[in-house]
């Protein structure tokens, strides 16, 4: 997992809440075997919508989400991490999340940061504003930074977001499960060495 300081992308507004894991992703595509190659399947349903926000063109490449209240609720289904990934997302902000989605997510590398409603709002009010325009979001500062300093347009707005501080380190070390467990490589490799073979009762003894 690669690490993650800084990122710097468009944002697209989903002005949705109560989002949930099968709008993320239906789950006709959960037949699928691999877990890579599912940018299709991201809503795939209200994609079908010339209208819908990510079919604009305005937004295409975004990398940010900035959704309502209550994203990822409903199944456990890492995939819409994976169709969110996929898609090119790497930051959800939002004022509310499910905790397994939250949980899923920031193994996967995909930070999701909470921020307040009002603050979602004014978001969502700049971007009507400036389609396309681009954020910043700094983990080490914990916030989000919409518009450039250099634009004379408008002045940037910054909001602060929050993250648990275990997913924040996670996140800024670039540490899935097996990373965390390869950390202790050589304490495992140790145990391993003075450990007695492990042989079912069944074999005979040679």
């Amino acid at each position: 997992m690669e690490k993650f300081t800084t990122h710097t992308g468009i944002v697209a507004p989903l002005k949705r809440s109560a989002v949930d894991t099968d709008q993320i992703i239906p789950a006709v595509y959960l037949k699928r075997v691999t877990k890579t190659g599912f940018e299709d399947a991201l809503f795939a349903n209200w994609r079908q919508d010339p209208e819908f926000v990510l079919n604009q063109p305005v937004f295409q490449g975004a990398s940010i989400l900035v959704a309502g209240p209550d994203f990822g609720t409903g199944s456990s289904r890492e995939h819409a991490v994976w169709a969110l990934r996929d898609f090119g997302f790497s930051v959800i902000l939002s004022p509310k999340f499910a905790d397994i989605f939250r949980g899923n997510a920031g193994k996967q590398g995909l930070l999701t940061a909470v921020i307040s409603e009002d603050d979602l709002h004014r978001i969502w009010e700049a971007v009507d504003a400036r389609p396309g325009v681009t954020m910043t979001v700094d983990l080490v500062e914990r916030t989000a930074t919409l518009g450039d300093a250099a634009d004379a347009d408008a002045e940037p707005l910054q909001v602060p977001f929050e993250i648990d501080d275990y997913t924040r380190w996670r996140l800024l070390e670039g540490l899935d499960d097996i990373g965390l467990t390869l950390r202790s490589a050589d304490r495992i490799a140790q145990f391993e060495a003075r450990r007695e073979a492990w042989r079912p009762r069944t074999l005979p003894v040679r």
